[in-house]
């Protein structure tokens, strides 16, 4: 008998709802925020209100185009946490309500742990391009950074993580500094395209074991900036492209080091990156240059997959409610949390 989940995502800026049946994404529907880029970053009290206004029409078209009715859906996932608590609970407070309605189980879903089970999102009954078990994931978004040891889908172990900054952050706040538009990540690595990686060299951190920092380099390319404007104040301006180059294969050269490491450590040679960053051209083009010279076994996300969508969360929720793992409707979001 098929098993059919609604899956909603509201854990920052963006609405989303998915419908799965039996792993297979039927459809995936996004509304993203744009009131925040003229703040240069997420408002929560802002992004909460947007969820609001987003959630009914966003669910009402994800079972839309699925051709899905909800009396046909055998659950709802939702994502509980991490995230920004106002935006969680217009999530979690529609999904508790929608189930409730319908008599339906209720699924709360780790939004890191969907990142990773991006991974077996099927679009397509015969699609079974999923990594074995076990295998490592890099997990980089503006929030975190993480190298996972995945053992099942609910069996996650985080043996390295950054003890400050996440290399998302690195991105975006090194982009702010030169005046680039919000998101930076993608400003960053499209004018990167047209520079010089080589062209500045900035600091890399010296952490023990398979930790990360990103603090250190955005201080580095900060004092950067202030001294060569100081000596030409259109500095910025001429060597956009190269300090951007420059910017991404540092912090691309930080991830790949330590991912390097844990490979040797585990002896684990399926390697998967997730989250908003692995959209990143650069960490791509790594990964699939370290399959070649070291004999990895990369899963590099669908673009679609790799911010924060409700089929990632719907895939989870259908395996958590095959083990009949449900949630109580007296259960709170909650804003910080690891895997």
């Amino acid at each position: 008998m098929s098993v059919t989940i609604l899956g909603i995502e509201s854990s920052c800026d963006d609405t989303s709802a998915a419908v799965i049946r039996d792993e297979v994404m039927l459809s995936n529907v996004i509304a993203s925020q744009a009131v925040h880029e003229a703040y240069g970053g997420v408002v929560p009290e802002l992004a909460s209100r947007a969820h609001q206004q987003n959630i009914i029409p966003v669910v009402s078209e994800a079972l839309k185009r699925a051709g899905v009715k909800p009396e046909e859906l055998n659950a709802v996932a939702f994502t509980r946490g991490p995230g920004l608590m106002g935006s969680l609970l217009v999530g979690t407070s529609f999904a508790k309500g929608f189930t409730t309605a319908l008599n339906i189980p209720l699924v709360d879903v780790n939004h890191l742990q969907a990142h990773v089970m991006a991974h077996f999102i099927k679009r397509s009954p015969d699609d079974n391009t999923r990594p074995p078990f076990p295998f490592l994931c890099l997990l980089v978004s503006g929030g975190n950074s993480q190298i996972i040891k995945v053992e099942a889908y609910n069996k996650m172990s985080v043996i390295g993580q950054t003890i400050d900054d996440a290399a998302g952050e690195a991105f975006d706040k090194c982009a702010k500094v030169m005046g680039l538009s919000y998101p930076g990540g993608p400003v960053v690595d499209r004018l990167a395209k047209e520079g010089n990686p080589k062209a500045f060299t900035l600091n890399k951190p010296h952490i023990p074991g398979l930790d990360y920092s990103f603090s250190g380099l955005k201080t580095s390319f900060l004092y950067l900036l202030r001294d060569r404007v100081k000596e030409d104040p259109d500095f910025i301006e001429k060597n956009k492209n190269d300090l951007c180059a420059s910017l991404q294969a540092t912090i691309v050269d930080i991830l790949m080091d330590k991912l390097y490491k844990a490979v040797k450590q585990t002896g684990i040679k399926h390697v998967a990156v997730a989250g908003g960053v692995s959209a990143n051209s650069a960490v791509r083009g790594a990964f699939e240059e370290y399959a070649r010279r070291y004999g990895w076994t990369v899963y590099l996300p669908l673009l679609s997959f790799t911010t924060d969508n409700a089929a990632m969360v719907a895939i989870t929720g259908y395996y958590k409610y095959l083990d009949k793992e449900f949630c109580s409707i007296e259960k709170a979001p909650f804003a910080r949390v690891e895997l």
